[in-house]
């Protein structure tokens, strides 16, 4: 069936090459089924197989690339149905740019694989190879841009665990040897790929312990979801009564009570600068705990005022006791490049008075504050990218990310977003907490597993013991330094020897 397969031409091989991409999208969360893989990546192999050439290796990946980003980022759309009026038209524009963009990787990957003209276990290390650092430019170029990496398909299975010493891109690179391994039809390759996956899901067994082992001395955290809906959010008549529900879920009484109260990204709709007396009443309702909010600010410098989106937390009487500027801002989303060329075009929904933009913060930053173990604030976004986990100042205990999903939708996006932070957990071996403002907010022990939640659409409070951290994993170490030479190790290794005919 491979053979008939890969001997496809005409529009039956582009199809089969999208919808292929496309089936490998179904591993990631919600959908959950890693299975698809063992189906797909053999039918792309073969495809990619009887590819002569850069030029035919490019279509097939650019092709495989744009049904995979089209499903897994749909959730893309979401945004700009929050005003349809006056964005809704960019939707189908956005999804198509961002899967074909992204495509171009993978396009690039299969394309400079078929240049090599190997057979059998040869193409397999080497399309794996390419494909693999075709995923690590997709995550660094042009500001990177890590959604849906391979490697998340195992975020539900044991295999996870393996990124504590793989990375994601590790983990991605053996599913693919053992994925592309499959399309060889041969006893001794699937052998070695049932082989590879089962080494993988052995360790990643032992390595998980029956419970998370709690910080002592205990230390209780409350997860505030105020479920504010995008679309009425900022409304003046609704604003209040989100801000009523921030402090009724905060000050709720319970035993032991909260020692740290966490808010969601732009938890409210004032400036921090302008709001003095409402941190003060936001620290008198949660007392006696700390909160960690987070807030946006406006600051003049030099006649020019610029928007942070910022995460703080708060002394007992309201000030500020420390403070994150977040610095990895999302492209088009928090910030427009070349906007002011972008606003002369003069499009619905483009003009200059919208394309205003946050300024980005100074870096990773360690918060250390009295009564609250050092921790590493994440703001959205900033959860994607594992290469961006550490701070200057030193380790952290915990990882703690504010995020606003309301503009995620319902669909997809919310629980991608919920599995890239477990991986984070696993990779650096610190327990995360996760506060999103529609959901899914979540405790996450060291190990990526979720001891309690609060689903998608509910509106309440969580209270979680914080996990005890573990030591620093083997990726926080070293991080992709070690696959990446591995990588091109294997490439040239393999392109450079000649069997014996």
């Amino acid at each position: 069936m491979l053979e008939r397969i890969g001997r496809q031409t005409g529009w039956l091989r582009w199809l089969t090459a999208s919808v292929a991409g496309a089936g490998m999208a179904l591993a990631q969360s919600p959908f959950s089924m890693p299975w698809v893989l063992a189906i797909c990546l053999p039918v792309l192999f073969a495809l990619q197989a009887s590819a002569k050439g850069f030029r035919p290796g490019f279509v097939i990946g650019w092709l495989a690339g744009l049904g995979y980003f089209a499903l897994a980022l749909f959730w893309i759309t979401q945004p700009f149905q929050v005003d349809v009026d006056r964005h809704g038209w960019m939707a189908p524009f956005a999804l198509a740019l961002m899967a074909g963009g992204m495509a171009l990787f993978w396009g690039a990957g299969f394309g400079i694989a078929a240049l090599v003209d190997r057979k059998g276990w040869r193409n397999v290390i080497i399309l794996a190879a390419c494909l693999t650092l075709a995923e690590w430019a997709r995550s660094n170029v042009l500001t990177g841009f890590p959604w849906a990496l391979v490697g998340y398909s195992w975020v539900e299975t044991p295999l996870a665990q393996n990124a504590a010493w793989l990375g994601p891109h590790g983990l991605g690179w053996v599913t693919l040897l053992a994925g592309f391994a499959i399309a060889l039809a041969h006893w001794r390759a699937l052998v070695w790929a049932v082989a590879a996956v089962a080494a993988l899901a052995a360790f990643g067994t032992w390595r998980l312990p029956a419970e998370a082992e709690i910080r002592d001395p205990l230390l209780t955290v409350r997860l505030v979801q105020p479920n504010a809906e995008q679309s009425s959010k900022w409304d003046p008549e609704m604003a209040g009564f989100y801000h009523q529900r921030l402090l009724d879920f905060s000050a709720a009484r319970a035993d032991p009570h909260p020692d740290i109260v966490i808010w969601p990204e732009t938890a409210v709709p004032f400036m921090l600068s302008l709001s003095a007396g409402a941190m003060a009443e936001i620290a008198a309702w949660a007392s006696p705990a700390t909160v960690i909010m987070g807030i946006r600010d406006l600051e003049d410098h030099d006649g020019a005022q610029r928007v942070f989106n910022s995460l703080v937390v708060l002394d007992p009487y309201g000030g500020t006791a420390a403070r994150y500027d977040k610095h990895h801002l999302v492209p088009f989303g928090e910030y427009t490049p070349y906007s002011a060329w972008i606003g002369g075009l003069g499009l619905p929904g483009l003009t200059a008075d919208t394309l205003f933009g946050f300024t980005p913060g100074q870096g990773p930053q360690l918060i250390e504050v009295a009564g609250v173990p050092p921790f590493l604030p994440l703001i959205c976004y900033e959860a994607i990218f594992p290469n961006a986990m550490t701070a200057p100042q030193g380790r952290a205990e915990w990882l703690v990310q504010i995020t606003n999903d309301a503009w995620f939708g319902t669909a997809t996006g919310p629980y991608q977003h919920l599995a890239q932070a477990r991986m984070r957990a696993i990779e650096q071996g610190l327990p995360l907490a996760r506060v999103a403002n529609t959901g899914i907010s979540a405790m996450i022990d060291p190990f990526g597993r979720v001891l309690a939640r609060l689903d998608l659409g509910d509106a309440g409070y969580l209270d979680a013991q914080l996990p005890a951290p573990l030591d620093a994993t083997i990726y926080v170490r070293f991080g992709d330094l070690p696959i990446l030479i591995l990588l091109l190790a294997s490439l040239a290794v393999t392109i450079a020897w000649r069997p014996r005919e």
